[in-house]
C-alpha cells in the first residue's frame, strides 16, 4: 500500500514540475503578441512566487485540518485550473489573475508531499522526489517548443500542459481512498498534535539556521541557472551556443546527481550528503572564479555546481524530522518552502542590479557569498543539534 503511494506521490511530483519551465520558455513569444515590456514577466513571476510563500505557510494547518491527499489533490487541481487560465487568456491581466491560483497550488502541495516523504520514507526517496520534479520540468518547456515551432501558439502550449495536469489530478481525486485508509491506520498509532504558529516554530531550536542555510541554497541555485549563460558570453567572452549548452548542464547535472545520490543517500547520510554537495558547489564556484584566458574551468565548474546542489535541497527536507521532531516538521517545512522562494525569487534579481550597475564578473563572488553562509549555517545547525 505504502509502494503504490509513493508512486501516486512521484506522479505528483512531476505535476509540480511541469509549470516550473513554461512561463520561461513562452515568454519571447508571449510579452511581443500580448504587447507588454519583456520585462513583465518578473510580475508574473513576483505573482505566482507570492502566492507560493503564503500557502506554504499555511501548509501546516491545510495538511492537518484536509489531509495530506486532498490538499495535494485540490492543489494540483488548482495549478491546472491557472494553467487552463493561461491557455485562454488575451491580456496581461488575465495572466495576473491565473497567477494567483498558479502559485497558491504549487506552494501547498510542494510542503505537504515534502513532509510526508520526509516522515514516512527512506531519504533515497526523497532524492528520487525531486528527480521526478526534474522530469516534469523538462517535459513542458519541449510541449511548449513543439507548439511555437508548429505554428500553435504558447496558448495551445499551455492547453496542453494544463490536460496533462487535469489527468495527474484525476489520478490524485482517485487516490483519496487510498490516503484515507493510510491517514486511518497512522492516526492509531501516532498522536496528532497542534499546529504551530510562525512565531512558535521560529523559536524552536535551529530554525532560524536551517531557513538561513535553505535561503541560501535556493538563492545560489536560482542565481546559477539564470545568470550562467549571460557570465559566460559577456565576461568569459564564450559564444551563446556554448554557453547555453553549458547553462542546461547545471540542471541536468542537478538532476542526474539526485538520481545518483539516491542510491548512497541512507549510507551517508542527510548531513553528510549536506555538507559534501556545498563543499562540491564551493569548488565549482572556485573552478567557475578561476581567472584567465582558458574559460574550460568555468564551463567545468558550472557542470559540478550543479552535481553539488543536487543532494542539499532534498537532504534539508529529509532531515527536518530527525532535526525537529515529527510533530514540529509540517509547520517548519512550510516555512523552510517560503523561505527558499524568498531566495529564488529575490536574489537573482538583486544580481542582475549588480551586473547592470557594477560589474557581471562579480558572479562567482556573488554565489560564493552563499556557498560559504550556507555551509556555516548548516554547520553551526549540526553543532546545535549536538548540545
Amino acid at each position: 500500500m505504502f509502494s503504490f503511494l509513493l508512486i501516486i506521490i512521484y506522479i505528483a511530483f512531476i505535476s509540480l514540475g511541469l509549470p516550473d519551465s513554461l512561463l520561461g520558455s513562452a515568454w519571447p513569444v508571449m510579452y511581443q503578441q500580448l504587447d507588454v515590456p519583456m520585462s513583465y514577466a518578473g510580475i508574473l513571476t513576483m505573482i505566482i512566487a507570492g502566492g507560493t510563500i503564503v500557502s506554504s505557510l499555511m501548509s501546516d494547518k491545510l495538511t492537518r485540518k484536509f489531509g495530506t491527499g486532498v490538499v495535494t489533490a485540490i492543489s494540483v487541481m488548482m495549478t491546472a485550473i491557472a494553467l487552463f487560465g493561461f491557455s485562454i487568456s488575451n491580456s496581461f491581466i488575465l495572466l495576473c489573475l491565473m497567477a494567483i491560483p498558479y502559485g497558491l497550488g504549487a506552494g501547498a502541495v510542494d510542503a505537504a508531499l515534502n513532509n510526508y516523504v520526509a516522515l514516512h520514507y527512506a531519504s533515497r526517496h526523497m532524492s528520487w522526489l525531486h528527480c521526478f520534479w526534474g522530469v516534469g520540468a523538462a517535459i513542458s518547456p519541449y510541449i511548449m517548443s513543439y507548439s511555437l515551432t508548429g505554428g500553435y501558439g504558447w496558448n495551445s502550449g499551455y492547453r496542453w500542459v494544463a490536460i496533462l495536469q487535469i489527468g495527474l489530478t484525476t489520478i490524485l481525486f482517485t487516490s483519496l481512498p487510498l490516503w484515507k485508509r493510510i491517514n486511518a491506520i497512522e492516526n492509531k498509532s501516532e498522536n496528532v498534535a497542534t499546529a504551530l504558529s510562525l512565531l512558535q516554530a521560529l523559536n524552536i531550536r535551529g530554525v532560524k539556521l536551517i531557513l538561513l542555510t535553505f535561503f541560501s541554497y535556493c538563492a545560489l541555485e536560482t542565481t546559477t541557472g539564470l545568470w550562467a549563460s549571460s557570465y559566460l558570453v559577456e565576461f568569459r567572452g564564450i559564444d551563446s551556443e556554448t554557453a547555453a549548452k553549458f547553462a542546461s548542464l547545471f540542471f541536468i547535472g542537478i538532476t542526474l546527481g539526485r538520481f545518483i545520490s539516491g542510491f548512497v543517500a541512507d549510507k551517508i547520510g542527510d548531513k553528510q550528503l549536506i555538507r559534501f554537495g556545498i563543499l562540491i558547489i564551493i569548488s565549482g564556484v572556485v573552478l567557475v572564479w578561476i581567472p584567465g584566458t582558458i574559460s574550460l574551468t568555468a564551463l567545468v565548474g558550472l557542470v559540478i555546481i550543479g552535481l553539488g546542489c543536487a543532494p542539499v535541497y532534498p537532504s534539508i527536507i529529509h532531515s527536518t524530522p530527525s532535526n525537529f521532531g515529527k510533530e514540529n516538521s509540517q509547520a517548519i517545512i512550510g516555512i523552510q518552502m517560503a523561505s527558499a522562494y524568498v531566495g529564488s525569487t529575490f536574489m537573482p534579481p538583486l544580481f542582475g542590479i549588480i551586473a547592470d550597475n557594477v560589474n557581471i564578473g562579480l558572479y562567482p563572488i556573488y554565489l560564493a557569498f552563499f556557498a560559504i553562509l550556507m555551509i556555516i549555517m548548516s554547520e553551526l545547525l549540526n553543532k546545535k543539534m549536538r548540545l
